[in-house]
């Protein structure tokens, strides 16, 4: 896009504006709509059970997706009293606030750092009306 050729009207504000209100409306309107028909599933299939449900023309599916992690501290204490340390991941990562702390305290000097920094940018739009 050729930035000399872009064009702001008030109307495209105010269709954006619109739209961004309609969006929050439809998308709380959605959000109350999963929470009846969970509801509905968890009395009529049960809880954590998928289920099929058909009305009219419409079907209502639910899927239901099962993640499974381990508790850190239980899972750490067990596998180091049965020395099973290979079983056990070590991360390294730099401490922001501990790096961010020694920089302000003259114990790091911020050029030795300049090609470890990674800044990243995301645009956000937001138009008001006033």
């Amino acid at each position: 896009m050729d930035a000399e050729n872009l064009l702001i009207t008030e109307e495209m504000l105010a269709r954006y504006y619109d739209l961004n209100k309609m969006k929050k409306e439809v998308e709380a309107e959605m959000s109350q709509l999963k929470a009846n028909f969970n509801a509905y599933m968890d009395q009529y299939a049960g809880t954590n059970k998928k289920g099929e449900v058909v009305e009219g023309k419409y079907k209502l599916l639910r899927q239901i997706r099962k993640t499974e992690k381990f508790h850190e501290k239980d899972t750490l204490e067990l596998l180091e009293e049965m020395q099973l340390h290979d079983l056990i991941k070590v991360v390294k990562k730099p401490d922001d606030g501990k790096i961010n702390a020694a920089i302000e305290l003259g114990l790091l000097a911020e050029e030795n750092l300049k090609d470890c920094r990674i800044a990243s940018y995301s645009p956000a739009i937001a138009v008001k009306k006033i």
